[in-house]
């Protein structure tokens, strides 16, 4: 199986599957000398582990994270960096029913006609578990923008039909780490999770959209053609697991406006005497390269698709049949997704902030 690495200069190669012995991940290109602090990563990994409210799934898995190489001294060597988790609480009995089922909107149908075998113990490599490696990898990237001052905030911003009708702007985006949904409008945040428990209590699940915010990011990453810097941002999410849309400033709602609407005009801001934009319908990226503006994007999740009520599907011998999924599930994936789709922004940036060191100008 090919495809398990992502980025250039900062490239990252994930391993392990979802009821294996430990997941992890190789950093391959992190410079050396920068300070590793491991409560941060703790906390990083903590924002995507289950079991934190009733509204995400009942596992409790273990995230005690082990460094193996590429750090001494609390600093990295510049040497690749690989880390694990050890998978602790998996329980596989709790896939047995299914062994012999494709479970409807999952990998396994096509998993298996691809590779003529798949894990069917919570699907394997295909499993979500396969973020915590990428998490880690975030928390490690995100420690090397910090000392570039850039900083990436990711929010929940829509369950269902239950949105945030403000703007970035206009929200104080420390508050999204006060409640359960994570999300900083606290009177629009409890009706999502009003909406979830409902849900779940209904065995079913429900899905959304997760914005996120990138300041202080350089004019100049990203190329103008095959690699845009949006076109990097779009191809990291898509590859989170759940998601399945993806769009950047104005986003599809720039198709309902005029080019006098929708252009973002330069003007000299006096102060720092730097250009600016008075607008940012380009979400900080023209021509596929950042312009100083704040990047703002969107990630649309589908619900989860192990949901407790019984549907229809078809077996290996082929024939159709009912099943019903146990095990532990969350109602809603968005909660937990916060921290994924920041680890997987920070990777993308500080992979280009590299390659674009080669650049005097920047």
């Amino acid at each position: 199986m090919s495809a398990n690495s992502f980025g250039e200069l900062f490239n990252i190669s994930t391993f392990g599957e979802s009821h294996g012995a430990a997941l992890g991940v190789i950093i391959d290109g992190c410079p050396p000398l920068l300070k590793i602090d491991t409560d941060f990563i703790l906390n990083e990994l903590a924002r995507r582990k289950p079991g934190q409210s009733n509204i995400t799934t009942e596992r409790n898995e273990d995230n005690e994270f082990e460094i193996l190489s590429g750090v001494f001294e609390g600093k990295t060597t510049g040497a690749p960096i690989a880390i694990i988790v050890k998978n602790n609480n998996h329980q596989s009995k709790d896939y047995d029913e299914l062994k012999d089922m494709y479970r409807p909107s999952h990998a396994d149908y096509t998993y298996e006609k691809k590779y003529g075998i798949r894990d069917y113990r919570g699907g394997g490599r295909s499993s979500a578990r396969e973020t915590v490696a990428r998490v880690m990898a975030g928390a490690i990237a995100k420690l090397f923008l910090r000392e570039q001052q850039i900083s990436i905030q990711a929010y929940v911003s829509q369950v269902a039909n239950i949105k945030v009708e403000k703007r970035y702007t206009e929200l104080d985006l420390s508050q999204t780490e006060k409640n359960n949904i994570r999300c900083p409008d606290e009177k629009v945040a409890q009706q999502m999770i009003s909406l979830i428990e409902e849900v779940k209590q209904n065995g079913d699940s429900v899905g959304g959209i997760i914005t996120c915010v990138i300041k202080g990011v350089p004019v100049g990453l990203g190329a103008p053609v095959f690699d845009k810097l949006h076109a990097d941002l779009g191809k990291a999410m898509l590859s989170i697991n759940a998601c399945k849309g993806f769009d950047i400033g104005s986003g599809f709602d720039g198709a309902l406006m005029r080019g006098s609407e929708h252009n973002d005009e330069f003007r000299i801001q006096n102060l720092e005497s730097k250009i600016r934009t008075s607008s940012n319908n380009s979400g900080g990226i023209q021509g596929g390269i950042s312009n100083g503006e704040d990047i703002f994007f969107r990630c649309a999740f589908k619900p989860v698709s192990t949901i407790k009520m019984e549907q229809q599907t078809v077996n290996l011998n082929l024939q159709n049949v009912s099943m019903k999924a146990a095990g532990r599930h969350d109602p809603c994936v968005l909660p937990r997704a916060v921290s994924i789709v920041e680890a997987m922004a920070a990777i993308v940036l500080t992979d280009h902030f590299l390659r674009n060191k080669i650049y005097s100008r920047i």
